[in-house]
């Protein structure tokens, strides 16, 4: 089964502290989903401050659990901060919100939470 996610960097930066490793995971549950759905309705609706707003805020976390699409979604991040209307930045939205859905469900099981 693929790894939709890593703790390289998280265990790293925890010293291995599995309770503030859980509590992270959980906060990546509490507020990732959520951002994403607002990430995508700020897309849809050409809404470019809050997609760069809420991509900017998304970074960290992604890249902390090395969701691999830190890449991508810097793209959409700069699709909104620039306004760059003339730019389709769908499939770049479509990877970031499949690869957050992925590592989500794999970390609630992984966590049981």
């Amino acid at each position: 089964m693929e790894q939709y996610y890593k703790l390289h960097r998280l265990k790293e930066l925890a010293d291995d502290d599995q309770e503030f490793i859980l509590a992270l995971a959980s906060t990546f549950i509490d507020e990732v989903p959520s951002d994403a759905k607002v990430l995508k309705l700020a897309v849809e609706n050409k809404n470019y401050l809050l997609t760069y707003q809420t991509a900017h805020k998304m970074k960290p976390t992604v890249d902390m659990f090395e969701l691999g699409i830190l890449d991508d979604i810097i793209e959409v991040q700069d699709w909104g901060k620039f306004e760059k209307k003339e730019i389709d930045i769908t499939d770049k939205l479509n990877i970031v919100l499949d690869a957050i859905d992925k590592a989500t469900n794999e970390i609630i099981q992984d966590f049981n939470l």
